[in-house]
């Protein structure tokens, strides 16, 4: 009898390939075809490009659940994130996602819409799956979603904030402080008449508060903040500023929530012909690849996102690979840069 690999049948076949036809054709024993897949770092690179090319030439598909039941490892990370149409969260994301796979590990993105009850939904569909570990952008979650994470003892980062209470691990920075930082410093610039716009978005309208709890520490009433419907646009900064002057004593300065809407303020400034920053000043939040790009370029707070992603997946590996034994869940302020551009 000669047995079948997937040389022996037609394109369209319905035999589908086992690990054993994989490791016949790359010329080496099934557990190094499962070594490769599963666990690369432990495979000599010459043996992985075997088995990888043997891969794509029988058309093997891994059999994930069959492999997390005899290890009890799904090998699987879920991130959630807001939103991926502002780019400020992709340095955080690449680093991650490149540090977890080439550890071995699928990421899976979910996105939240800056909701609490959204992200509690993808929980109920995310933990179905059995993840290894899950990653949280923020602290802000239902009572729901905290009782199911401390069930189910899968192992928890929040990131991109700090917290007092935090799930488990966290890597983040205060926002807070950032927008403490930005009051003082453009008070120390002189600036007195200020304008606040943010998207609803419950990070972003931390760091506002907290603008405007520093202002009237010293003593300065700023205009009421300016909350648009999320996500971040270009349009939110321009109909934002519209609001602003629009009001009896218009702004000397605009603090923005991101610089995504920090340039359509800009934009809407340079189209009214209100000169930067001697009619009106602008600071963003983010420090994205064009701010320094714009004209004029932006004042903005720079936060690490690559490091934040890196430290996440530190944390999360030494998790998995119990290197963290009997020491306290990862807490790390990462800080951030308030960066002093034209624009202020």
């Amino acid at each position: 009898m000669v047995k079948k690999t997937r040389s022996h049948l037609e394109p369209n076949s319905a035999y589908a390939p086992t690990l054993i036809d994989v490791a016949q054709v790359a010329g080496v024993s099934p557990i190094t075809v499962s070594r490769a897949l599963h666990r690369p770092e432990i495979v000599s690179e010459r043996a992985r490009q075997k088995v990888l090319a043997a891969v794509e030439k029988t058309g093997y598909v891994p059999n994930q659940l069959a492999g997390s039941l005899a290890s009890n490892r799904s090998r699987l990370v879920a991130i959630f994130l807001p939103t991926i149409a502002n780019s400020i969260f992709a340095d955080t994301v690449q680093a991650l996602m490149d540090r977890l796979t080439l550890a071995g590990y699928q990421t899976l993105l979910g996105l939240t819409g800056y909701s609490a009850e959204r992200e509690e939904k993808l929980l109920d569909a995310v933990l179905g799956r059995r993840p290894d570990g899950i990653v949280l952008t923020g602290t802000l979650h239902t009572e729901s979603s905290r009782q199911r994470l401390a069930r189910s003892g899968v192992p928890v980062v929040e990131a991109w904030d700090l917290a007092e209470a935090p799930l488990d691990m966290l890597v983040g920075f205060s926002h807070e402080a950032v927008g403490q930082a930005i009051a003082e410093h453009l008070l120390g610039r002189g600036y007195q008449r200020f304008g606040i716009i943010s998207v609803a978005d419950p990070r972003g309208l931390r760091r506002c508060h907290s603008v405007l709890h520093t202002l009237r520490r010293h003593g300065v009433e700023a205009a009421p903040l300016e909350a648009i419907t999320p996500p971040a646009t270009l349009e939110v900064g321009r109909e934002g500023l519209r609001r602003l002057l629009s009001r009896a004593q218009p702004p000397q300065v605009v603090v923005c929530s991101s610089d995504t809407i920090a340039q359509g303020v800009l934009a809407e400034a340079a189209s009214r012909g209100l000169r930067v920053p001697q009619d009106l000043a602008v600071m963003g939040f983010g420090d994205l690849s064009s701010a320094a790009q714009v004209h004029p370029p932006l004042s903005t707070v720079r936060v690490d996102g690559g490091r934040i992603g890196e430290e996440v997946a530190n944390g999360l590996l030494a998790r998995f690979e119990g290197r963290d034994a009997g020491q306290p869940p990862l807490r790390l302020d990462t800080g951030f840069t308030l960066i002093d551009r034209a624009s202020t």
